[in-house]
């Protein structure tokens, strides 16, 4: 199986910064598109950025210019930079990517298991 497995998640101040990590492991042919995805109590999950696997990105209107998404493919592993971070972005962050286990299957998504992200005073 494919496990991703995040980190970097915690406590920080507005205005604050925090990068998180996402790395994936176990039987990979090809990783796909790769993004992070964040849900607050009482919310719905939303894309807060998607990298492919050219490195192309989008993000939602709220991160734009605070948030950044990376990844290095040799490491099977994405980044999320947050900087000047607001109350508004806490949320539980989840790691997502498309994998192919073989060659004769098709793209799935695989989930991590997120990580909390808190911005207080």
């Amino acid at each position: 199986q494919v496990q991703l497995v995040e980190s970097g998640g915690g406590l920080v101040q507005p205005g604050g910064s925090l990068r998180l990590s996402c790395a994936a492991s176990g039987s990979i042919f090809s990783i796909y598109g790769m993004g992070w995805y964040r849900q607050a109590p009482g919310k719905q999950r939303e894309l807060v950025a998607g990298i492919t696997r050219g490195s192309e990105t989008n993000y939602a209107d709220s991160v734009k210019g605070r948030f950044t998404i990376s990844r290095d493919n040799a490491k099977n592993t994405v980044y999320l930079q947050m900087n000047s971070l607001k109350p508004e972005d806490t949320a539980i962050y989840y790691c997502n990517a498309q994998i192919r286990t073989s060659w004769h299957t098709n793209r799935y998504d695989y989930w991590g298991q997120g990580t909390q992200v808190t911005v207080s005073s």
